[in-house]
Order: C-alpha cells, then sequence, then structure tokens
C-alpha cells in the first residue's frame, strides 16, 4: 500500500497516530502499545526509566509535557486556575513508524462551520497586566516576561484537514500533529528547545518577530533586528539564560554559540535565531535535562524561575499544553524535544490557540498586544 493511502486509512480508522516533522518530510507514528498520561506522581518513575538499548526505529516514547507538569517538576507550584481537566502530559509507544514526504496532499470535503475565537484578555486588560509587569521590570524582579493571550472556540475539526494545510502553507521545523480518541493537538512550532545525540547536546533559542510585509525581505528583517535596541537586547538576554540553563548539565567550557542572531521566515512573520552547543557532563539523566532546560527560558522570561512565579500568579487559567513541550526520548537516551507555541488544542469540541510576547522595559504594550494576533494568524486562518 503507498504511504499516501496508508495515511488515509489510518485517519479513517480513527485509531490514535502522531505526525512529526523530519529532516525530508514527516514521520508518522502508531499501532501504540503502550498510552502513559502523565502526573506529578510518576512523571520521575517515566523520565528515570531505563531501557534495552535498542536499535529498532520504534524504541521511543513519544508525547508532550504540559505547562502544569513541567512547573511541579521544577519545584514551581501554580495557584488554583480555572482548566479543563486536560492530562498534564501524554506518552505513546509506537509499534509502527512510516516516512511521509512534505506534501501530504489531504482533502477534507466537509466544510468546517464554527463560530468566532474569543480572546481571554481584551486590549484593556492586556494594557493593565502590561503595565503591572512593567513595574516589576523596573523594580527588578524580572527582565522580562511573556504575557499569555487565549483565542478560543467552540468547534469540531478534522485535525489532519488543518495539519495538511498549515504544512502547506506554514511549514515549521518543529510542525507536529497527534490525533486521539478524545482530543488533537496541530502544531506550527518553529523552535527546539532540545536535540540530544549521545553526548552533545544543542538548543535552539528565538528571540524577536517582526511581521512580513511586502517591502520586507530577510535581508532587511535581519537590519532591522541589528539595529532595534529593544529586539536585541531581548535577544541576548534569552541567548544568556539558555546558556546559562545549558551550562547546568554539560562540561565546563563547551558551551557555545552555534549560529548567531540568524533570520528565519515564516508565512507571516520573520524571527530573530541563534543556535547553542555542548557537550554533557558525564552521568546526566534525561531528567537532569528536562529539569535544566523546560519550561523553555525563550517563552517565558528571564531570570526563568522567578518570572514563571510573576506568570503563574498573574494568569488565571491552565495553559494546558502552551510553552511545554513535544518531543520523543529513545531508549539509547537520545532525545528531541520543541516548545509548544503556535499551537491549536482542540479537547471536548472546544479549540483554544495561546500565545505571548515578550515585555521588557522598553516595549510598547499596543505593539505586544498586535504581536501576538500576528503569532495566531496562521492558525485562526485554517478556521475560514
Amino acid at each position: 500500500m503507498k504511504k499516501k493511502n496508508q495515511l488515509l486509512e489510518i485517519n479513517k480508522s480513527g485509531k490514535p497516530f502522531i505526525i512529526y516533522k523530519s529532516k525530508n518530510g514527516f514521520d508518522l507514528y502508531t499501532n501504540f502499545s503502550q498510552k502513559i498520561i502523565l502526573n506529578n506522581l510518576n512523571i520521575h518513575k517515566f523520565l528515570n526509566k531505563q531501557h534495552k538499548k535498542k536499535s529498532n526505529k520504534t524504541d521511543l516514547h513519544i508525547g508532550f509535557f504540559g505547562y502544569e507538569l513541567l512547573n511541579n517538576l521544577i519545584g514551581i507550584k501554580i495557584p488554583r486556575q480555572n482548566h479543563v481537566n486536560f492530562p498534564k502530559g501524554i506518552f505513546y509507544k509506537p509499534e509502527k513508524k512510516i516516512s511521509l514526504s512534505n506534501n501530504l496532499d489531504y482533502k477534507y470535503v466537509k466544510k468546517h462551520k464554527s463560530k468566532n475565537f474569543k480572546i481571554n484578555i481584551n486590549k484593556n486588560s492586556y494594557t493593565k497586566i502590561f503595565n503591572k509587569f512593567k513595574k516589576k521590570i523596573k523594580s527588578g524582579e524580572t527582565y522580562q516576561i511573556k504575557i499569555c493571550t487565549k483565542y478560543k472556540k467552540k468547534s469540531k475539526i478534522d485535525p489532519l484537514d488543518f495539519f495538511s494545510r498549515l504544512s502547506k502553507t506554514n511549514l515549521a521545523p518543529e510542525a507536529f500533529m497527534i490525533k486521539d480518541r478524545n482530543y488533537s493537538i496541530i502544531s506550527c512550532s518553529p523552535e527546539n528547545l532540545i536535540t540530544k545525540k549521545g553526548s552533545v547536546i544543542s538548543t535552539k533559542p528565538i528571540a524577536g518577530t517582526v511581521k512580513k510585509t511586502r517591502f520586507l525581505n530577510k535581508k532587511k528583517a535581519l537590519n532591522y533586528f541589528r539595529k532595534n535596541l529593544k529586539e536585541t537586547k531581548e535577544h541576548n538576554m534569552i541567548v544568556d539564560m539558555e546558556r546559562n540553563d545549558l551550562s547546568r548539565v554539560c562540561k565546563v567550557g563547551t558551551v557555545k554559540l552555534s549560529k548567531q542572531k540568524i533570520i528565519e521566515e515564516y508565512k507571516d512573520l520573520f524571527h530573530y535565531v541563534s543556535l547553542i552547543k555542548g557537550k554533557l557532563k558525564k552521568n546526566i539523566k534525561n531528567i537532569d535535562i528536562v529539569k535544566a532546560m523546560m519550561p523553555g527560558g525563550s517563552v517565558i522570561g528571564c531570570p526563568k524561575i522567578n518570572t514563571l512565579n510573576l506568570l503563574n500568579n498573574q494568569e488565571k487559567e491552565n495553559r494546558n499544553i502552551y510553552t511545554g513541550s513535544f518531543g520523543y526520548i529513545k531508549f539509547n537516551g537520545d532525545m528531541r524535544f520543541n516548545i509548544i507555541i503556535r499551537s491549536i488544542l482542540n479537547y471536548k469540541d472546544f479549540s483554544e490557540i495561546s500565545v505571548a510576547s515578550g515585555v521588557v522595559v522598553d516595549s510598547n504594550s499596543s505593539h505586544e498586544f498586535s504581536e501576538n494576533y500576528i503569532k495566531a494568524k496562521a492558525l485562526i486562518d485554517l478556521f475560514k
């Protein structure tokens, strides 16, 4: 059976599957022999579990850590918030892997109908939060902080249709989708948080966003970021924090910038990106790496721990998957994880899109509020 037909058959069958962006296309994982629903009690056991080293391409667990779970793992308590009882994390053990091309070429004939998105923080509320955090920045409690806004609506969706269209219009290096029986996630995440192969580990922080226009190409976008003091300071701050996080698990002197301040292009925007690499210390375990690197600092702020506390005391509802991490842990210890941004969570026939923009001492509230919408637009457009 052709790979395209296999995808259609798997989707039609209703059985769960995952698609994850690979170097040459997408990898599809299915036939799950295990589904591990994580919580604050069993996550240590999951991360510390030892596996026999094998060479089978499905010798891995693939899934996601939610934001709340990662906070608890590093000792950050979250006050009582509004929530929908969505799992804190889920990992699957696939028994089948299929390599697919970038062109999923899936056509869904039924038209999608749903109401408009509602935003949980309007511009006035956002400005009040923004001004509150500006005071925290000026008093030295944080240096940069990311204000999260959510777009929500009641809707039934075909996740493969959404993901197929998204991959055509806004293909991202960390894109993924999960289709399970009671939920789905569609993501065009651009940001890699952890790539570990043997003793080598890397992270690729993104800090800096500008809207695409017909007058702005990659070269002009790079020039814009280089001349923009606010964007440069924000980027340097996040890079330094990610270097510090890596240094907790890497040998002294090995954490270095591999690529510094380059431009990546997407459907509606340009990003300012760097790449950092290091060599792991001996006897470092997967749980040590996860605790050092998650949640990803580029989508939280700086310094990470204090900023997490400020955010959690401000936010009124759970982030669920947003700013958590999706990826896999191989049985030989290698791993790859992104930061879950630019994503749609559909659960109990509700879709939510969460986005955030960074606030530093010279930020403008109107600009940052608009930047959030720019980041959400490619996903909102899928519902039209």
